[in-house]
């Protein structure tokens, strides 16, 4: 991947994971990655439209998986796609908490661990802050 198309993507996610929204600059000792939101062994491609700007956790506990199941219905269902789906119709960020309002916000939720102790108290940490 070329420099130039990495911060592009970059630029388009406003400098946020694409996942848990959590700004790239509160987390300076851990690396983003670009995310082929449809995974190269499932046909993906470095196309723009296939990649996410991700925090290493989203990123490494998505691994290459297109789908989850959702913790309420315990169904499987497709993940947040950042290019096709809205954060705001999937997912609702209360105080430190992110809720999943639809089975697809909930899978995604359990299976990137957004509400995970360390995640809950930087959450706490930024808001009380006032840096989000």
């Amino acid at each position: 991947m070329n420099e130039a198309a990495r911060q592009g993507v970059r630029r388009q996610a406003g400098f946020r994971c694409e996942y848990c929204r959590i700004h790239e600059r509160y987390l300076p000792f851990s690396a983003f990655h670009l995310d082929h939101i449809v995974a190269r062994q499932h046909g993906g491609t470095d196309d723009p439209e296939n990649l996410a700007w991700s925090c290493q956790e989203c990123n490494l506990l998505k691994g290459t998986n297109l789908s989850a199941i959702d913790p309420d219905a315990g169904v499987v269902v497709q993940l947040f796609h950042p290019r096709k789906d809205r954060c705001e119709d999937h997912s609702l960020f209360t105080d430190d908490r992110v809720v999943g309002l639809t089975p697809t916000g909930r899978a995604t939720v359990w299976l990137l661990q957004m509400n995970s102790p360390d995640r809950l108290e930087l959450r706490a940490a930024l808001r009380a802050t006032g840096d989000i």
